[in-house]
């Protein structure tokens, strides 16, 4: 059957596909219009910047966690590395005891970020053994690595808090601050690390190999193993990567906050499921994009700063984020369902 050019161009403008597809795009610009009319000091560059910062440090979890829901899994733990990360970076911020020599280390702190990223690392690569090489599911894998790295974090802390992170310079381990409070350009450097991983990750999902691999293990890992990808090395390395967001996540938020506590991050796992979910990812895997994870992520932070400004209870903020939620699954389903029957 042959369609005629009219015909085709019909077909090729959907405006319920366009609303879905830019759904993310679609209710920011929505948010924002409202919560400025309803507040004279949300519109404002000074107020956008602090909010954007605050977005940073779900952002940095979301890009992990859109990474893992692409290769069809879940990544719970990540809430917990982040609080365990910022444990890790305090108690070597706070000095290392070497007892046989009777000193004290104070690393400095591009040591403290690297030690740290190799913990967020290593946690990582258990959740991705436990799925790729013993077959755990991922949510199980997820949900018992959350409890281990949040008892550790207490284990080390003994439930208080490190604080005072800014370092003195006799030590030599200042700069710890820098993340949480300085600013390039008058943007926060928080935010320049959100925009230079996502653009990393774009790149990475985009131009190279790996990418390519990963869309087809999520979309379908009998078939992509069957041509040759590495399914279980793409497993593991999502696994890994979004260990390392979750520990930069951590190092950000401890800087922001010039402490690190135990129970940092609960809950943050939650938060950057739902940004990857508003953002048109789908939770069965293989379809995602960075671009939409952004936008999903700067939903719930601009909503939620919003809903502070403007004086709403938190009760009702939780309410108001749960129904988002809710909604960005609804329209998800909406949106893959015609999909999933085309190829049926």
């Amino acid at each position: 059957m042959s369609t005629t050019p009219k015909t085709a161009a019909k077909q090729g403008f959907d405006p319920i596909a366009l609303l879905l597809e830019g759904r993310a795009f679609f209710a920011l610009i929505a948010i924002i219009v409202v919560f400025s009319l309803l507040s004279p000091h949300y519109f404002s560059l000074a107020n956008f910047l602090v909010m954007a910062s605050h977005v940073a440090i779900y952002g940095i979890l979301a890009i992990g966690m859109l990474l893992v829901i692409l290769n069809g899994g879940i990544d719970l733990s990540v809430g917990s590395t982040l609080g365990l990360a910022g444990c890790i970076a305090g108690f070597l911020m706070q000095g290392v005891q070497i007892e046989a020599a009777g000193v004290i280390l104070y690393p400095p702190v591009w040591a403290v970020v690297v030690l740290t990223c190799v913990a967020g690392a290593l946690v990582g690569f258990v959740n991705g053994a436990l799925v790729a090489w013993f077959k755990v599911p991922a949510f199980v894998a997820s949900l018992g690595v959350m409890y281990v790295a949040r008892g550790v974090a207490l284990l080390m802390t003994n439930g208080l808090t490190f604080n005072n992170l800014g370092g003195k310079a006799e030590l030599g381990n200042l700069g710890f601050n820098w993340l949480g409070f300085n600013r390039l350009g008058g943007v926060p450097i928080g935010v320049l690390v959100l925009a230079t991983l996502a653009i990393l990750a774009g790149l990475m999902l985009s131009r190279t190999a790996f990418g390519r691999w990963l869309y087809a293990s999520g979309g379908n890992a009998r078939a992509a193993e069957l041509s040759g990808v590495p399914v279980k090395r793409v497993q593991i390395t999502v696994y890994v990567l979004s260990g390392i967001c979750a520990a930069i996540a951590g190092l950000v938020l401890s800087s922001q906050l010039t402490s690190a506590g135990p129970t940092a991050g609960t809950t943050y796992e939650l938060t950057a499921i739902a940004a990857v979910v508003i953002g048109g990812a789908a939770l069965t895997g293989g379809r995602g994009t960075i671009r939409g994870t952004m936008l999903g992520a700067f939903v719930i932070g601009f909503l939620s700063d919003g809903l502070v400004i403007i004086g709403v209870s938190s009760y009702w903020q939780t309410v108001f984020t749960g129904a988002v939620i809710v909604l960005a699954v609804l329209l998800n389903s909406i949106q893959y369902k015609p999909r999933a029957k085309a190829t049926a």
